[in-house]
């Protein structure tokens, strides 16, 4: 069985690395299953919407079998100042899949101006209703790439690793509204323009999201929130995430969603101890993809009142 394990590995590694070299590889910067519970990790716009400060600690992939499959481990934190008007916030994100190895450190800056819409919406749901944001982030990527490791003789392309420090800009636009949200972002607006290594070929992915919140004063206690998050990446099929869920008054939630030629996701979380809040999600691979399933889990805390009801 370890035997197979480790042939399955090889067999994955050389494949995604070949793909990879070719620029066609869509995995080049991870995708969050959890998005809709951690916006701040695709768009420092977020950073400040929440009433007190958050931190969230997410990791997918653990459970993975296969060696080499995708895993992503990120931390994050942020909060606001200045009367809420200013946002800050900072956040680590390290991927892995195959001998790839990407690791980001980046700190976020948005300011907001915030609008009065009286429009109706659950007691319940905490949040600033009328907010539009604009962040800039700053940051480093440490990329590495052991090409060496999968013994592929004769091909100059795998004749030598790649390890390489690259700064990172990004710009985000967040719109909050208390029926719904949209945003745009973009982790890294220079590319590999300034990458050490003048061998590197990577693409910064543009990501664009929408989603509402269904809400009747019939059923007070429940909020159904779909949402839909689109994903480009230059080389990549444009990648489409597809997510519904339902909310019980910030004590438990559902949900299931499909990403476009990729998997079918299901979480459920839970809220506990009025802070704390934690989500795990599953995707069930489709297409018979080589990456298998994975189980990711996120736990965020929020100071002060936390996701209690006033």
């Amino acid at each position: 069985m370890k035997l197979n394990k480790k042939i399955g590995a090889l067999a994955l590694g050389v494949i995604l690395s070949f793909v990879s070299y070719n620029s066609l590889f869509a995995q080049q910067t991870p995708t969050f299953a959890e998005y809709s519970y951690n916006p701040f990790m695709i768009n420092g716009a977020y950073a400040g919407l929440t009433q007190n400060p958050e931190f969230s600690l997410s990791n997918s992939g653990f459970l993975n079998d296969l060696e080499g499959s995708p895993r992503t481990f990120s931390l994050s934190g942020h909060g606001s100042v200045n009367r809420n008007k200013v946002g800050l916030g900072a956040g680590i994100i390290r991927d892995q899949i195959g001998v790839t190895t990407s690791t980001s450190f980046f700190a976020a800056y948005s300011y907001k101006i915030f609008f009065d819409f009286k429009s109706n919406r659950p007691y319940w749901q905490l949040y600033d209703a009328g907010v539009l944001s604009f962040s800039i982030t700053a940051g480093l990527q440490q990329y590495q790439d052991n090409l060496t490791q999968l013994g592929i003789v004769g091909d100059p392309n795998f004749a030598q690793d790649i390890n390489s420090s690259i700064p990172t800009i990004g710009l985000g636009f967040l719109f909050n509204h208390a029926s719904f949200y949209v945003g745009f972002s973009t982790p890294n607006v220079l590319g590999d323009a300034l990458a050490t290594d003048d061998n590197l070929n990577l693409n910064s992915p543009y990501y664009g999201y929408f989603g509402y919140r269904f809400f009747n004063n019939i059923f007070q206690d429940l909020m159904i929130k779909p949402n839909i998050l689109l994903k480009y990446e230059n080389g990549a099929a444009l990648q489409t995430d597809f997510n519904i869920s339902v909310s019980f008054k910030n004590k438990f939630e559902i949900g299931t969603g499909y990403r476009t030629n990729n998997s079918i996701n299901i979480l459920a979380g839970i809220y506990l101890f009025d802070n704390v809040r934690a989500i795990y999600n599953y995707n069930l691979a489709t297409n018979d993809s080589p990456l298998g399933n994975t189980h990711g889990l996120i736990i965020s805390y929020q100071f002060g009142d936390g996701y209690a009801i006033d």
